[in-house]
Order: structure tokens, then sequence, then C-alpha cells
């Protein structure tokens, strides 16, 4: 359940049983466990995950629970006390010690005569790769660092070694994740290390330079926007990573980053996105916001869609603000009212929908590179390189698409465009 943070941590998970020898169910019927990966970050999310939890010992019985919501292990408990084991995010072995206690390992000497096989949730084509784990900032809507704890980013050779072997194994496009993406490499001092030859910092700019000569659709997640963000800006101006990037600005009032304790605040975001449109024309930019934080006024909201019509952001998503157990922010004076927040989301929606229909009308005439998600009776259904896989739109091709298969990356003249999605002509062979 949740980020596709979470989805890498099951994968984790169901990668070390299979490599045991346990094979996965496709219903709670034939299963002898059920393990629930949880989110925990809003009460929704937790809701959400305990009627999962209840589901599941309901029609099967045996329950290990993991993930962000496992850090509340007594709240779980105390509503499932049924629950055979609950542990935090990352700590698989816990999960897999309790999944041998309910099921214990088959003793099979040519169980290690198999190669390793690595469980994928995702498409054949496509895949998450998370090069770091917690965060540093304290936002104070946020508890994701009381969750996943302090940043550590993953060893630069392992992630090349990680993106190798996807890429020899088929995966076309590698969608870079971590909570803070920007940050990768500064809890190591930005260590230098050998690399074919090469010495190399570790930091994220180097990362995408090594992940993006390996022929792959390389698409960024969760980028912080510190001053350093710009030096990945030429690198998709030359082809090397998409021209793609998801910038979770939250919020463009300084009086409201401020309350919501933001990192990066005083950057001058008109400025920069202007600067990067100038050096890479091509970019798509997507972000997320936070409607009726405490102490949201309408003369901030109002800034906020202001700052949206300048900055034409391509994608954008909304959240209402949420109270949310052990934020800082919940004890913030001047809580909007959920008529207010709601009121604000509709306003800022209605505004995402027109920039978002105007920028898909100028692409009617385009050509554009896509990469091919499904093909069935109907046509083949794609995503042009700024689309990123379940949270933006599709191009949809109607014709000529019989010998498409999923993950072939073709060529399209762009026909029709509606408020999110594209619909377009296939012009080349694939490749």
């Amino acid at each position: 359940m949740g980020c596709p943070k979470a989805l890498v941590d099951s994968e984790r998970i169901l990668t070390r049983l299979k490599n045991e020898g346990y094979s996965i169910s496709k219903d709670y019927k034939d299963a002898a466990a059920v393990i629930v990966n949880t989110c925990g970050f809003l009460d929704s999310a937790k809701l959400e995950s305990l009627e999962t939890i209840g589901e599941a010992l309901k029609k099967n019985g045996k329950v290990i629970v993991t993930g962000c919501f496992g850090v509340k292990s007594t709240e779980i408990k105390k509503q499932f006390p049924s629950v055979l084991n609950v542990s935090g995010p990352q700590q698989y072995q816990k999960v897999v010690d309790a999944v041998h206690k309910v099921v214990p390992p088959i003793e099979n000497k040519f169980i290690n005569l198999i190669p390793k096989s690595v469980i994928k949730l995702t498409p054949s084509h496509y895949s998450y790769l998370k090069i770091s784990e917690g965060c540093n900032h304290t936002c104070k809507f946020c508890i994701i660092p009381q969750m996943r704890g302090k940043l550590q980013s993953r060893p630069l050779t392992s992630l090349i070694g990680e993106a190798e072997r996807l890429a020899q194994n088929g995966v076309k496009e590698l969608l870079i994740i971590s909570q803070d993406t920007s940050a990768y490499g500064i809890d190591k001092g930005k260590a230098k290390i050998q690399l074919k030859n090469r010495t190399l910092k570790t930091d994220i700019v180097n990362l995408a330079k090594e992940l993006g000569s390996l022929g792959m659709w390389i698409r960024l997640h969760y980028v912080y926007p510190y001053p350093h963000v710009s030096k990945l800006i030429p690198l998709m101006a030359n082809n090397l990573i998409l021209p793609y990037l998801d910038i979770p600005f939250q919020h463009s009032h300084p009086d409201t980053l401020k309350r919501m304790a933001r990192p990066a605040k005083q950057i001058e975001t008109l400025r920069e996105i202007e600067k990067w449109r100038s050096i890479c024309p091509e970019i798509t930019l997507r972000s997320s916001f936070i409607v009726g934080f405490p102490g949201e006024t309408e003369k901030e909201f109002d800034h906020l869609l202001q700052w949206l019509e300048e900055s034409q952001i391509d994608r954008i998503g909304c959240f209402k603000y949420e109270n949310v157990e052990g934020a800082r922010s919940n004890s913030l004076p001047n809580q909007c009212s959920e008529e207010v927040k709601h009121d604000r989301w509709l306003r800022l929606m209605e505004k995402a929908q027109v920039i978002s229909s105007k920028k898909l009308l100028a692409k009617v005439g385009s050509i554009q590179e896509v990469i091919v998600d499904d093909v069935d009776d109907n046509g083949a259904v794609c995503r042009t390189k700024g689309d990123a896989p379940d949270i933006d739109g599709n191009l949809f091709i109607d014709q000529n698409y019989s010998n498409l298969k999923q993950g072939d990356i073709i060529t399209v003249m762009v026909d029709e465009s509606s408020e999110y999605d594209l619909w377009g002509t296939r012009l080349n062979d694939t490749h």
C-alpha cells in the first residue's frame, strides 16, 4: 500500500522469499499467510491500511504487518491482537523471520543451484530504482523521518549494478525515487568512488549521468529545488535523462513555506523555472501542492493561483491538508475548516485543468517518442517522455497497433488532445 517506495520494499521482501523457495499466492484462500505492507502517512491511509488488515484476517487469519504504519505497532495490535507480527519500513528480515515461523522454509539443496530471481511488481518494461532511504528534513506537516529515519544513500556502485541488471532483463524505463532525490550522497559527504578507472563523487548528478549512459529512459521523481538541481537540466537537454522533473514545491507564498518549514524555500522558483526552460525547452514539470495548511489566508492562496498561472507547471497534483499524528503542524494556530480546504482544492484543480488543457493542445501536430504500456483489441496505451506511469496522462493509438507490444518505443504524430491525454498516429517501426 502507499507510494512507490513501499512498492520497492514489497519487491525486496517477495524476492527474498521467492529465492528461499516460497511461492506467491493469487488469493487469500490458498495462502499460508498474508503480508500487508502498510502506509501510515495520512489518517486516510492509516484507515485504508487497517481495513486491509481486517479483511486479510477475516479471509485468511494469519497476517504479518509491515511498512510505515508498522511503527505504530501498539495501535495496530490494540485493534487486531491476533496479527502475527508487526514491523516498520525496510525491516525486511523481521518480515522474513515472521514468515519462517508460520511456514518454515523447506530445506532443499537444489534451491541453491537455481539462479537468484528478482520479483517485480511493475510491468516488465519499467522499474523503480530507490536510491536512498529516509529524509533529513523537518517539514512540519510530515512524519516520514520518524517512520523511515534519516537519509541513508545507497552506494553508487550498487545502484549502477542494479540498473545494469534491469537493463539486461529488458527494462526500458527507470523511475528514480527516494524521499529526497536531490539529497542523494549528502549523508556520505559526497564520498568518491572508483568506477571503470574514473573517480566519481557520490551525488545525484553523477548518478544521473551514469544511469543515462545505459540506454534506458531515466525519469527523476521527488527532486527538491536545491540550487544544484540546475546541473541536471543540461543532461535533459542532451537526451541523457528524460526532460521530466517531479519537484514538490507544495506552495508558493513565502509565509506559508516558512510555516511549513520547507527546505530550499529561499530559492526564487519562477526565475529557476524560466532558466530550466531556456536550457531545455521540452522539459515537463510535475509538482504537488497542499491547500488549507494552518494559517493559509485567502491572500496566500491567491498568490499560489497566480504563481501557477505564471509558472505554467505541466502536471499538477493537489492535497487538502490533514493533521497527522506526530506532526508539528497539528499545533499551529488558525487551522482551516474542511469547507475552506475543499473550496481551495476545487479552485486549484480547475486552474490545473486549464493549464494542462492548453499545454496538451500545443502538442497537437508535434512528433513525440512514446513507450507502449498496454495493447488490447481497442488500441495501444502509451506514454510520452512527459508522462510517468499511474500519475500522469496517456497517449492513445487506435490505428496500426496490432503488432505493437508492451515496452516498445515508437514515434507518433499527435492528432488530438483533451484535458489530460493525447491521441496520435504511429509513424515508424519499434525499437
